[in-house]
């Protein structure tokens, strides 16, 4: 079907940035929507005087007192409180987790927190330099971000190229690769320079491993494992961080809100390597009152132009929103 004239120039056929393994997971709180039209993109943060007056609880995931945190409206003032609650540098910030300390990418921070929620913060560790031999196309890693410019390793295939690295863990930053730093570059970006190293060749990556706590030191993780449902519930609502626009209280997510989010995330790692439960949650936003593919593909481009999906992962988003609206998963 096509997309019309207004479209932009994207390839047709589906790109495997470094994976293409079939997940069901999700972040932590994933699915929380706002009930109106998209019109955040772009929008100045509200005055501090504005914002939600809501106090969360937060700790240091290897070990610390607990603090308060409040007044933030984005995942980059978050990382700001929490730096400021315990007297650290925001950098030094790798990521959050919800209700647990550990490296648990199913408890991953992605854009929404509920209103009881506990804010775990895994701040920098051990610096490693690993040298990686390209032995295949695919590096089996799964690619996300912090929303604060460190793009990390979220999930490791088993039997993978990376897989068979042992130093390289799940929630490790990735710094640089062949000594290009890369600090700053979306989580999509990152997977594509991954994906376009070449083959039967070795590469550099310089990676931070998150700080853990004694009784952290196991074995490593190979990330989140498929599953039904990873949803926490918790609070009577959630709050949502927006990269651009303002902060929202809101309702729990609807069924077909929690399925749409939970299936766009799948298919941003199926097409480009990424997870990202924000911009899956934004996409489905963007649908869920749209008439046809066509309208839905020019607001995608109006809202998430700098990405330039290509035209059957627009299609397919398209569908897995039409599904979930037909309660068909």
């Amino acid at each position: 079907m096509p997309l019309g004239p207004w479209r932009k120039k994207n390839k047709s056929t589906k790109e495997q940035l470094v994976d293409n393994e079939e997940v069901g997971g999700g972040h932590a709180g994933a699915g929380s929507l706002s009930k109106s039209a998209v019109n955040g993109a772009g929008l100045p943060p509200p005055p501090a005087n504005l914002r939600p007056k809501l106090v969360f609880h937060t700790q240091l995931a290897h070990g610390s007192p607990t603090g308060r945190i409040e007044g933030f409206g984005n995942v980059k003032e978050l990382y700001g409180k929490i730096a400021e609650a315990f007297n650290i540098s925001p950098p030094e910030i790798l990521f959050c987790t919800l209700n647990t300390h550990k490296i648990d990418m199913d408890k991953l921070l992605g854009g929404q927190i509920g209103l009881e929620d506990f804010i775990f913060a895994h701040i920098k560790g051990i610096k490693k330099e690993v040298e990686v031999y390209k032995s295949e196309d695919a590096l089996g890693l799964t690619i996300t971000d912090n929303g604060a410019g460190y793009a990390f390793i979220k999930r490791i295939k088993e039997g993978s190229v990376v897989d068979r690295v042992k130093v390289i863990s799940v929630g490790d930053h990735i710094e640089c690769i062949n000594g290009c730093n890369i600090i700053g570059t979306r989580h999509y970006e990152v997977a594509r320079m991954l994906k376009d190293l070449p083959r039967d060749k070795s590469f550099t990556l310089k990676l931070v491993e998150p700080m853990k706590a004694f009784e952290m030191l196991e074995p490593r993780s190979k990330g989140a494992k498929p599953a039904t449902d990873n949803k926490i519930i918790a609070g009577r609502g959630t709050l949502r961080l927006r990269s651009k626009g303002p902060a929202t209280v809101e309702d729990e997510p609807t069924e077909f809100e929690d399925k749409a989010v939970k299936k766009v995330d799948d298919l941003l790692e199926s097409y480009m390597g990424i997870r990202d439960t924000e911009l899956a949650a934004t996409m489905v936003e963007v649908g869920r009152d749209k008439k046809n593919p066509d309208e839905f593909a020019m607001a995608l481009d109006e809202t998430l132009g700098d990405f330039a999906f290509p035209d059957e992962f627009v299609f397919d988003v398209w569908g897995a929103i039409g599904d979930a609206k037909q309660g068909r998963f």
